[in-house]
């Protein structure tokens, strides 16, 4: 597989119609630990993770005020590790998931409580505007069943005052997204999606009708719904990859409007999922996969 290999050679996407960033971004969750139950990750790794990940074309960065546990915070490690931040750097934040008594960001905000919420990630960031902030709906569970036009209007009305430059949402399905839109602009989709599992491949097609793009989290399956390793071998005995890397080459060909947003609190793996956007799959390749 190629070498020296960085983030912008999987390609780039314009957010918002004014945003230019690299489509393999960077997920900041597993940053202050590698589960919600911890145990909590040294400080000054995370931000050696955040530091190489810039150097490596990064400029793209998901992050949200949930993302620690204890004293240890993705939001802070990102401010300590990269400001004064690059005028080409994006950093997205998600709003509405509380701590609940489970251990789980599985609460969620009530209207009046959401711009507390964008005004902490402010301060935590040290930013005076928030480049995307995603309302992230529906707890721990799947998307729908819900309207989120109150929450989602609020968020509207800090754009408006100037505190969001681009609103996103999450963990939704398609009337949720059209609920959003008639509200204000939608710059970016995020919901539990990856290849080999893709309930959301018509919301996909749609965002990609809509020039709005899809950002999954968990792209490798984060645990409950895995990767069919031995499906991706095949693949990536051919470019020396890994099948992880095949993955995410894989999701980066299957929409010009996807983003990957892989998140690690590792040198080395961090350098691996860099690395996926070296491997260039031809058509056989992807013929292959979806066989």
């Amino acid at each position: 597989m190629t070498t020296n290999v960085t983030a912008a050679d999987g390609g780039d996407f314009i957010l918002g119609g004014d945003l230019r960033i690299n489509r393999l971004g960077f997920g900041a969750m597993r940053l202050p630990t590698g589960t919600w139950g911890g145990p909590t990750r040294s400080p000054e790794n995370g931000i050696a993770v955040l530091r190489r990940a810039v150097e490596l074309g990064v400029n793209h960065i998901d992050t949200a005020g949930f993302y620690g546990r204890g004293d240890v915070n993705a939001h802070e490690l990102i401010r300590e590790a990269l400001s004064p931040y690059a005028t080409d750097l994006v950093i997205a934040t998600k709003v509405g998931p509380l701590w609940g008594p489970d251990g789980y960001p599985s609460g969620e905000a009530t209207p009046d409580q959401l711009r507390g919420l964008v005004e902490d990630d402010l301060r935590r960031l040290g930013l005076d505007r928030l480049d995307l902030v995603y309302l992230r709906v529906g707890g721990r569970g799947g998307p729908g069943g819900q309207s989120i036009a109150e929450r989602f209007a609020v968020l509207a009305g800090l754009r408006e005052e100037g505190l969001i430059r681009h609103l996103g949402v999450s963990n939704v399905d398609a009337a949720q997204l059209a609920e959003a839109r008639a509200i204000a602009p939608v710059a970016a989709v995020q919901n539990h999606f990856h290849v080999q599992h893709g309930d959301d491949s018509g919301l996909l097609a749609q965002c990609a009708e809509l020039g709005i793009a899809f950002v999954p989290f968990f792209p490798l399956g984060g645990g409950d719904r895995p990767l069919d390793r031995d499906r991706l071998a095949k693949v990536a005995a051919r470019h020396d990859a890994t099948p992880e890397q095949v993955a995410l080459a894989w999701l980066l060909a299957s929409s010009p409007v996807m983003l990957a947003i892989p998140g690690t609190g590792s040198l080395d793996h961090l350098e691996d999922n860099i690395a996926a956007a070296g491997v260039h799959l031809t058509d056989d390749d992807l013929t292959d996969l979806t066989a």
